[in-house]
């Protein structure tokens, strides 16, 4: 994982369905052709960060089984 100054059109990215509803806990991603950005909705300029393809697909599917809370 690292930070990244990846250039990413505002309409590429979204918010996930988990993000919670008061505003307080909010994640948006786009995808890229190397992996996945992530930042923080509330400050989409504060920089955020990119993983890896296999990284974002590991991650997603330890969320899905319960691993990760």
């Amino acid at each position: 994982m690292r930070r990244t100054n990846t250039e990413v059109p505002e309409s590429a990215w979204f918010k996930s369905s988990y993000s919670g509803g008061n505003e307080t806990e909010c994640v948006e991603t786009a995808f890229t052709v190397a992996g996945t950005c992530v930042r923080d909705s509330k400050r989409p300029r504060g920089g955020g960060f990119h993983v890896g393809s296999a990284t974002w697909i590991d991650f997603v599917g330890s969320v899905r089984v319960g691993e990760l809370r």
